[in-house]
């Protein structure tokens, strides 16, 4: 990179070994404004880049694809694989950027696409994003004893804003989105009585494949874990607050029999009803 050509303003941090292997962690952070077209390569390095573009345009290259950035574009990308940047020469760009990895990252960032999420999307407010990257810019600068545990609650901020804030994953999931706050909101009322992927995609007019798949894609378990859970949590409920029989309690939270009701809570809870009755 011609450095002549940009005005860089960064921190590269070296973090502990414990934020390597528990935390998100920064690996280098700043802003960029160009004077003049460069171009930034980078391919195959354990690190993650977010930047915002804040003013002028160029050219973001991803994944055999070449976009035009302009000001309020953000970039969510693995450097795992190749990219490059090149500021325009007619309307050179001002950068807000991180760099930044964590042991997790990768199965976060699959979740982050699966989800519908846009490697590059145009949120209609960028203020979330910059408020993150200039707190995470002064926790760098002025490191204290507690700033590796601080610069993972903002990268956690950072890519939760992501999710929520991507207008191309909002828009393409908006009617399915719906229809899953109905399914879910319904297993949730009707938990005692007798549900199956069969009947619910007969209710709610969806194939139950599609179903199944939509609603892990949207919650990151299975619809039939999600309805178990909700049935174990009410019936730890009636465990401490009814003198309810194990019996009575499997039938009221929609378990087939005892026995299976006592498998599932053991296995969800490490013992059975009766142990938690009484520790609890």
């Amino acid at each position: 990179m011609d450095f002549s050509s940009i005005t860089p303003n960064r921190i590269i941090p070296t973090v502990s070994s414990y934020a390597k292997e528990h935390l998100l962690y920064v690996q280098e952070i700043g802003t960029l404004t160009s004077r003049s077209p460069h171009v930034s390569t980078r391919n195959n390095i354990y690190s993650f880049l977010f930047l915002v573009v804040i003013k002028g345009s160029g050219r973001f290259s991803y994944l055999g694809e070449t976009v035009t950035l302009k000001a309020g574009d953000c970039v969510f990308v693995d450097c795992h694989q190749p990219y490059s940047h090149e500021s325009s020469a007619n309307d050179p760009w001002t950068l807000n950027w991180v760099h930044f990895y964590g042991k997790e990252l990768l199965s976060i960032y699959k979740r982050y696409l699966d989800n519908g999420c846009s490697h590059i999307f145009h949120p209609d407010n960028t203020g979330d994003f910059l408020e993150i990257l200039r707190l995470l810019y002064g926790i760098c600068a002025s490191p204290d004893a507690s700033y590796e545990i601080v610069s993972n609650k903002y990268l956690t901020d950072l890519i939760t804003s992501a999710f929520v804030l991507n207008k191309n994953a909002s828009v393409k999931n908006a009617s399915m989105s719906h229809k899953l706050r109905d399914i879910r909101e319904y297993i949730t009322v009707h938990y005692s009585e007798h549900i199956s992927l069969e009947g619910l995609s007969n209710l709610f007019y969806i194939s139950k494949f599609h179903l199944a798949r939509e609603y892990k894609k949207a919650y990151g378990s299975t619809l039939i874990a999600d309805l178990s859970a909700i049935r174990i949590s009410h019936a730890k409920y009636m465990l401490r607050f009814t003198e309810s029989s194990i019996e009575e309690i499997s039938a009221a939270c929609g378990f087939s029999d005892s026995g299976y009701f006592i498998k599932v809570f053991s296995k969800s809870e490490g013992m059975t009803p009766l142990v938690y009755r009484k520790k609890w």
